[in-house]
């Protein structure tokens, strides 16, 4: 991006932070305010697609309909259920099943003469990213359907699962270690017994290491894999999104009371938000992916995730990522079977972050992805379940051979490291 489109946005959210004191400027403000959570939502700042700018607005709404009844990304369905945060929060999962072996069943004189209960099958837990929800696994859940039993659950405030008590009775910030404490809550509920492989993508890969943190003999007792996708143990407060150093610099500063004035304003805000949809879709497709061919079904599928966080909920959130810290968390994975995994090109959570999880725990496979963004487990999708598959091998939660539906062959877009 060049060094005036990122004075472009700087301006933009500045603008929309002056605006916040007076009531009646944040109606003139809505645009600005728009783009500027166009920026929050994704990480950072951006540039718009030159064809966005070129082809009609109405033309481009009838595009997105169209993309939004045509394309099937989200709509894999599990067993629903419900689990509740220490704050009461109510956290929405859901369990995909292992297909039954009609081959393994025991005969009755059997199961009466040595009646004990199988053991639990492996359970692999998927927690999602920032603004995003559980669908965003769209394609690794595809993959592993009836192949291994899976829980995937939508973070506090995300998707279907209720805002965060906490934040919304007592005006209390989210923390990355509530979040582990949520992920505890849903394996109580969702997985109280049997081995576990801990998956998580950005923020989900955090809420694994504070899961870790606050629980380290459950993870001795249970887990037996991890697999942290793009995501960072820290230190994200470096991260540029690839603005030159003046540009990051302006919207660090500016970025707290602009995330503040709009959660307050959130209703008119969403107006603005939604009259900068092109804008918005622009920024999106910029901080999520690196590949020039995207489905464009899959990059308006990212792109509904996204939009329906809401401001408040973005603002909440953004900042328990400058406090992230969980370096020494990774201690408690040595030893497991562990893979680091990511794009290249991620501007929100760079590759190097990766690099340093891996540092820690040496005997970790990482995987490089070329050509791959932020959302690499939507961009490369055979890359990420190709390796997650190797990964339950290595953890003996499915059979060595066993048919992963769609991505068993090796894909020659990761480079192992």
């Amino acid at each position: 991006m060049s060094e005036s489109s990122a004075e472009a946005v700087t301006t933009a959210a500045t603008a929309a932070a002056a605006s916040a004191g007076a009531f009646g400027g944040w109606r003139r403000a809505t645009g600005i305010a728009g783009a500027a959570i166009g920026v929050i939502a994704t990480g950072a700042a951006a540039g718009v697609a030159i064809e966005r700018m070129t082809v009609g607005r109405g033309m481009r709404r009838k595009a997105r309909l169209v993309l939004d009844s045509a394309g099937p990304y989200g709509a894999l369905r599990g067993t629903p259920g419900k689990a509740y945060a220490d704050d009461g929060t109510e956290l929405y999962y859901e369990v995909d099943d292992l297909d039954p072996d009609p081959g393994a069943t025991t005969p009755a004189r059997r199961r009466r003469l040595f009646g004990r209960r199988p053991p639990a099958p492996v359970t692999v837990v998927f927690s999602h990213g920032y603004c995003l929800n559980q669908d965003s696994w769209h394609f690794q859940r595809a993959a592993l359907r009836g192949v291994v039993r899976t829980v995937h659950w939508d973070q506090r405030s995300h998707g279907r699962s209720g805002r965060g008590a906490a934040q919304t009775e007592r005006g209390e910030p989210v923390t990355i270690e509530q979040l582990g404490r949520d992920l505890k809550a849903v394996l109580d509920a969702a997985a109280p017994e049997g081995p576990i492989v801990l998956v998580g993508h950005s923020m989900g890969g955090m809420t694994v290491m504070a899961f870790a943190d606050l629980y380290p003999e459950l993870v001795r007792e249970r887990v037996v894999a991890v697999a942290l996708v793009g995501t960072s143990s820290g230190r994200l407060g470096e991260v540029n999104f690839g603005l030159p150093v003046a540009g990051v610099n302006a919207v660090r500063r500016v970025l707290p009371g602009v995330l503040k004035a709009l959660g307050q304003r959130a209703e008119l805000v969403e107006r603005g938000r939604r009259a900068t949809a092109d804008l918005f879709a622009g920024i999106i497709k910029r901080y999520s992916f690196a590949s020039r061919d995207v489905d464009p079904a899959v990059a308006r599928f990212a792109e509904r995730m996204i939009e329906s966080t809401p401001i408040d909920v973005v603002a909440e959130y953004y900042p328990a990522f400058n406090d992230h810290d969980k370096t020494e968390a990774l201690a408690h994975f040595a030893g497991l079977p562990v893979l680091v995994l990511a794009g290249v090109q991620d501007l929100v959570t760079p590759s190097e972050h990766s690099e340093a999880i891996a540092d820690l725990l040496p005997d970790a496979e990482l995987v490089l992805v070329p050509d791959a963004g932020h959302l690499v487990i939507l961009e490369h999708p055979e890359a990420v379940t190709d390796r997650l598959a190797d990964l339950l091998v290595r953890a003996g939660a499915v059979p060595a051979g066993t048919t992963v539906n769609g991505y068993g062959s090796t894909s020659d877009t990761a480079r192992p490291r």
